[in-house]
């Protein structure tokens, strides 16, 4: 099964229509391209089954690339065969891939490797296999210049097995799944922690099955490790069971290999070496394996959750064209004020100070209402932070005293609006503006038009996920500005009033762009039509074809322009 056929299984897609949007990726067009202008040749795939098909063709392209340079290795050290080559070709997982080609990846001289070198892999092998030879008797005949005694021939020969246990794909791959499935993760305090660790109480001695850890626990759990606080192990059988006793994986390493207690010379000592096999060696890599794969279970989840409420704070109907004070609340800094008009120009900026310590209600009210009246405003942004519950009564006094102006307020989430303050962006579009007063702009704007502000923001900055810093990075900033690409390009925005930062994020678009799109309406004027976009610097045939059903042209020569069409 080809990568085609494999990805258009998975989506219960036609083969035809998966190679379709995959062709059309390649020659370098965007998802929301594809999705909108493209429905003919994918059927009707949507953005999201196009994300989950680029996911998923990087993955197994990647393990391709990989399995190509596993081929590579073991053929050059002459140990391929066709029948290994089938399997590694079937492979589907990365995983597996890494388990199949274990016992063949180059690595540092092991003690297998020496023993091995001291001709001891015949004694491993004849104990293995004809377990009814004494060990110490039959170790005697594998003495040389480099195995002292019997003692030494068998610490070699059981080297040797331990390494093949532990590289036995199919075995490895059921113990592995076994316990993902049945393996409890236990976090304890590490001693003398307790007071500095007090956020994490809740796990000073938690356990519960690994595999259905909700993410916010396991990151929690995963947190508090990192920060020395905790201890987390995974068990696999009770507290209580005696160290004599054989656990089930045990079992299972001696089943594979035909290891049985029956009272023979060499049974203990294979059952001995079994257990040192999985305690020593196997489950300490199986343990890693699951709080690695608890970690990035944890961290898709999480960022799913991010993405998705990024999706519904930048979808979230704008208030429109209204002229706008955007009050950033505070206490002893003073309420931060501006201005904006119905297109989100800035008009006037100030600072008062309603509250503690200077109460200076009577004189923030008399200047909120002096901006009312002299710019006719008809909105009242209100931060959510510090201080808002106080500065919501300021601004009802203040629709109170002014009833002809039918003034409305609304509390906004101000999540972001200091790190767009101190942004290069803000301080090019402002430069001359003090950095607390850009905050009550964003404030204004964002209510105006959620989508159009918040792109100027970091994704991960405008603080609507949970453990943000503990998941992985780069997959977080690569979801999140699918998210914003996809918002954007549903939305469409007016190429004569967008900024820099939201043209940027159309499909086809890049900064560079959308800069010589603002400088050449800056120097022009508005865009008439939406041929006049080819008049751009660096902007192509095949880039207009990309961003120009996403762009609207209002009041333009042709009404179609402020359509997708």
């Amino acid at each position: 099964m080809n990568i085609t056929e494999k990805i258009a299984s998975e989506l219960n897609v036609a083969s035809a229509r998966i190679q379709a949007a995959i062709d059309l990726l390649d020659d370098g067009a965007t998802v929301p391209f594809v999705a909108r202008y493209r429905k003919e040749a994918t059927g009707g795939l949507d953005d999201t089954q196009l994300r989950t098909l680029a996911e998923r063709l990087q993955y197994l392209r990647e393990l391709q690339e990989r399995k190509q340079t596993v081929l590579s290795s073991i053929e050059e050290q002459g140990k391929l065969t066709d029948e290994l080559r089938q399997i590694i070709a079937a492979v589907d997982n990365k995983t597996v891939l890494e388990d199949i080609y274990l016992p063949y990846k180059p690595k540092r001289r092991t003690k297998a490797q020496i023993a091995r070198e001291h001709g001891l892999a015949p004694l491993a092998e004849a104990l293995l296999t004809q377990p009814d030879q004494n060990p110490e008797t039959t170790a005697q005949s594998y003495l040389n210049d480099n195995v002292a005694d019997s003692k030494a021939a068998l610490d070699g020969a059981r080297a040797i097995l331990m390494e093949q246990f532990a590289e036995d794909a199919a075995l490895i791959g059921r113990l592995r799944d076994k316990l993902w499935r049945e393996g409890e993760i236990q976090a304890t305090v590490l001693e003398g922690q307790e007071s500095a660790g007090e956020k994490f109480k809740d796990y000073f001695n938690h356990r519960e099955p690994i595999h259905s850890m909700p993410s916010h626990r396991a990151l929690a759990i995963l947190r508090g490790r990192n920060e020395g606080i905790l201890a987390l192990s995974l068990k696999y059988q009770p507290d209580d069971t005696p160290l004599s006793e054989q656990s089930i994986y045990e079992q299972l390493i001696a089943q594979q290999f035909g290891i049985a207690d029956m009272g023979r010379a060499a049974d203990r000592w294979l059952r001995d070496t079994v257990r040192l096999s999985w305690r020593a060696k196997i489950f300490l890599s199986l343990e890693l394996d699951a709080l690695n794969r608890l970690k990035e279970n944890a961290d898709q989840a999480a960022i799913s959750v991010f993405a998705q409420n990024l999706k519904d704070l930048l979808l979230a109907a704008p208030a429109g064209r209204f002229t706008t004070i955007g009050l950033d609340p505070g206490i002893r800094t003073g309420v931060k004020v501006a201005v904006v008009d119905d297109t989100g120009k800035l008009l006037e900026t100030a600072t008062i100070y309603p509250h503690q310590p200077r109460n200076d209600w009577k004189g923030a009210l008399t200047i909120l209402i002096h901006l009312v009246k002299q710019y006719k405003v008809q909105l009242i942004a209100i931060g959510n932070g510090t201080a808002s519950r106080e500065t919501d009564k300021l601004a009802g006094e203040l629709i109170r005293a002014l009833p002809d102006y039918q003034l409305q307020k609304i509390v906004v989430s101000e999540a972001g609006a200091s790190v767009y303050s101190a942004s290069a962006l803000a301080a090019k579009e402002f430069p001359n503006l003090d950095v607390s007063l850009r905050g009550a702009i964003s404030i204004a704007r964002r209510l105006q038009d959620p989508l159009a502000e918040l792109v100027k923001i970091d994704p991960k900055s405008i603080g609507v996920g949970q453990y943000q810093h503990d998941v992985n990075q780069n997959q977080l900033a690569k979801s999140l500005d699918a998210v914003v690409e996809d918002c954007v390009n549903a939305v469409g925005v007016d190429v004569n009033t967008a900024s820099v930062a939201l043209l940027a994020r159309i499909s086809g678009l890049n900064n560079t762009l959308a800069q010589n799109i603002v400088n050449y309406r800056d120097q022009n004027g508005a865009f008439a039509n939406r041929q006049t976009l080819l008049k751009v610097p660096r902007l192509g045939s095949k880039t207009f074809e990309q961003a120009a059903g996403f762009l609207r042209i209002q009041g333009g020569d042709e009404p179609l322009d402020a359509s997708a069409v």
